[in-house]
Formats: C-alpha cells, structure tokens, sequence
C-alpha cells in the first residue's frame, strides 16, 4: 500500500463530512434557559495535525451538547446553555496564538478550551495569561507547557515525561526473552519530541543499550529511518509522533524487513483508524493511554465510562479514544468551577480571576478519572494524577497489559513478523 493520506486517515476516523458532530447552533434547546456561557476553543481543523484537532472538537462538542440536553448549566436555580465557539489555526501556533486572541476580544468568550497539539498550545499560554481568561486543555501533553508554570492554563492529561519513561520500564517487565536494546525517534516538534525524550529516559533507567536515538522532520521520508532502525535490530522500537506518521512508521519497518519483538509508538494507535489503516499489521504494536473505556469510573456529567463511550458512538459512529474523553472532561472541569463561582454568562475581569483561582483547587472524581492541578514545580497545572497505562492492539482491539493490576489481557511479545502475518 502507499503512503496513507491525511484524507484517508480523517475518513477511516469517521470525521469525513458526512459523520462530523453537528455544530453547535443546532445542539438541542432547552426551555429555561436565560443566557449562555460563551466557551472558545483553538483546534488543528485543517493541516497536518487536522486529524487530532478534529478528535479534540468531538470531545468539546460531546461536552457542550450533553450539558445543554441535560438543561445547561445551573447557577443558582437558573439555567445557562453552552455556546462553543470553535476556531480552526489550521495546525500553525502562529495562527493559534492570534485565534485565541480573537476569541477573547472579539467574541467575548467566559473561557478557553485547549488545542490538540503542544505547540499551538504553547502559543496560546501567554495570550490567556495576558487576558487574565482561564483556559482548559484537553490533550496538549508536552511538559513544555508545565515548566513555565502558566498562570491560567491547565491539563487534563499527564505530561509525556511522567508517561513515556513508566512505558518502557513496564515493556521491560513483561519480555520474554529479556530485552537488552532500543531505538527511539521521533518527529521535531514540542509533544513528539518529548515523548521521544521520555523513551529514552526509559531506555537509560532500566540499564538498556539504546542503539539508534534521532529525531526527523514532522513530515519526513520514513523509509530511511526504518532502514536505519532495521540495522541496529533492537528488541525495542519506541516512536514519538502523531497519528498518520506512525502508520508510516511501520510500513518503513516492514519495508525494510525488521519486525521488532516491541514497537510503541504514541500518540495515535488508539484512534480507531489506525487499525482500519494498517489492518494486521497494526497487531501486536504498544502504545500509551491514560483512559479506557473499560475504566471502573463515572460522574453525574456523563455517568460510567462504558456510558460515556457508548453515547459517544451513537453521536459519531466511532470509539473514543483517551484524548476525546479527556477534551470532555476538560469541560466537565470548567462548568463545575463555573457552578462554584455562580455568576452568570457575559463574565466580567474580576470574575475570570476568580474562576481561574477555583479551577486551579479542581479535587474532582470523572469518568476520566481523578483532576488535581499541581500547584508548584515543573508540572505546574498539570493534572498528575491519572496512571499510565501500557496498551496494545490484539484482535483489533486496545487491551490494557501493564501494569499488571490493570491488565485486561496478557502481552503478546515477541511480535510475529509482519512477512508470516
């Protein structure tokens, strides 16, 4: 097969045109209402990461629609719809920066919902910091975004470097026969790269010889680097990326004739289309998530994870992965601060402030699991408190095999070569 499309991937992820989410003026009114919170959202709709950034706006859109059928949000006995104002940056942090801008002076936005990747990411902190206007992300997953220590940014999901590290300790765990080498690479740009760094700070702690350490272009040639891979034979291959560049990741392997007892590769396998692109070749490759559908957690926002999931497909026709449910959960967090304040839409400076203080004392159980923003140090804002898991694709399906006490089936290692698949 040649090389995937970002069309092909988008359609494979049940984003083509005809399965996207119904924008947000035709969400369900709801009688009652007196107003609405105007919530922004910067996101990668077009471009290279156009595929991430289309995921991120489900779980928003997942998280506006179901408050708004539920009635909207409650303060103080009056209820106040969702109006999710959603700007395309068009995967440029550039663009991202002054989409943010627009949306905190020309729409009046009461708050922020985070883009998909690190960089746009970044580009947003001082903008916010700068409005003094609280925002939430629900995927950005760099520790670039931490080290700073933004004054109205936080986020959902663990930074990569309290992630990739814990992965390959735990691949090391289960090999059979013992694991003795790695490669590691990744793409140059803020989230691929500092999962690159987290593996091979994994590869360092547990005393393997890393054997082939590089970092490429976001929108390289593969084949060389899979050529390259394929001379060091290591037991272990661990790729930072997104989405569409892993699957071009193992069609160079497989390419240049090397299966890897161990391939891990993130960000992207748990998305559906990663499977539906690489059919058997997708089985048996690692990946990390912080969330499961299978997770024994819930609220009164969505209720249970497998409930969450389930009306997640019937809206659009495909599984969540962890960076959907997060971007919900994103929301989740912002309307109950928003409860706690209890002022209504139309925000003024002062009340921003005092969300921003709230949001940043979140101590709240979800069906993603437990919220709590570090208050200090490199990982100021982050939510740290969520366990990695390891992942692989076995029959399709994503199974939880390390660590052992959440395990949902046991690791498939060494992988059986591509050729004999």
């Amino acid at each position: 097969m040649g090389r995937l499309t970002r069309r092909d991937f988008v359609i494979r992820s049940g984003m083509a045109a005809g399965a996207t989410m119904l924008a947000p003026r035709a969400f369900a009114q709801n009688g009652g209402t007196q107003g609405k919170f105007k919530v922004g959202a910067v996101l990668e709709l077009s471009g290279l990461d156009a595929t991430g950034g289309q995921i991120c706006k489900r779980g928003y859109e997942m998280w506006a629609k179901t408050v708004n059928d539920a009635g909207g949000i409650n303060i103080g006995g009056s209820s106040y719809e969702v109006e999710l104002i959603i700007r395309d940056c068009r995967s440029q942090a550039e663009l991202g920066a002054r989409a943010c801008e627009q949306l905190i002076q020309q729409d009046g936005v009461d708050a922020v919902l985070g883009a998909y990747t690190s960089g746009v990411q970044i580009a947003m902190n001082s903008i916010v910091a700068k409005y003094e206007t609280p925002c939430i992300a629900g995927s950005a997953e760099s520790p670039e975004n931490w080290k700073p220590q933004p004054a109205y940014t936080y986020g959902i999901i663990p930074a990569v470097d309290l992630t990739a590290n814990k992965a390959i300790a735990e691949i090391v765990k289960i090999a059979n026969p013992e694991a003795r080498t790695a490669a590691v690479v990744g793409a140059d740009e803020p989230f691929s790269k500092d999962t690159a760094v987290g593996f091979r700070d994994g590869v360092e702690e547990v005393d393997l010889e890393l054997a082939y350490y590089t970092l490429f272009p976001r929108d390289a040639d593969l084949t060389p680097v899979g050529t390259r891979i394929a001379a060091a034979s290591p037991d272990i291959v661990a790729v930072g990326g997104h989405d569409i560049m892993l699957v071009d990741m193992v069609r160079a392997l497989k390419g240049a004739g090397f299966t890897p007892p161990a391939l891990i590769q993130h960000y992207g396998i748990t998305d559906p289309a990663f499977v539906d692109a690489l059919q058997k070749d997708a089985e048996g490759v690692m990946g990390i998530s912080v969330w499961l559908s299978s997770v024994p957690y819930e609220d009164d926002v969505f209720g249970s994870a497998q409930e969450y999931t389930s009306n997640y497909k019937d809206m659009f026709g495909a599984e969540p992965d962890y960076t959907a449910a997060g971007c919900s959960t994103a929301g989740t967090v912002l309307m109950k601060a928003l409860q706690k304040l209890g002022e209504k839409p139309g925000l003024s400076q002062s009340a921003k402030r005092q969300l921003n203080e709230i949001i940043g004392e979140t101590d709240l159980a979800t069906f993603y699991g437990s919220v709590r923003f570090e208050s200090s140090g490199d990982h100021f804002h982050n939510n740290t408190s969520l366990e990695p898991l390891l992942v692989q694709i076995q029959n399709g399906r994503i199974e939880a095999i390390g660590p052992s006490q959440s395990a949902t089936a046991e690791a498939v290692y060494p992988l059986t070569p591509w050729a004999e698949r």
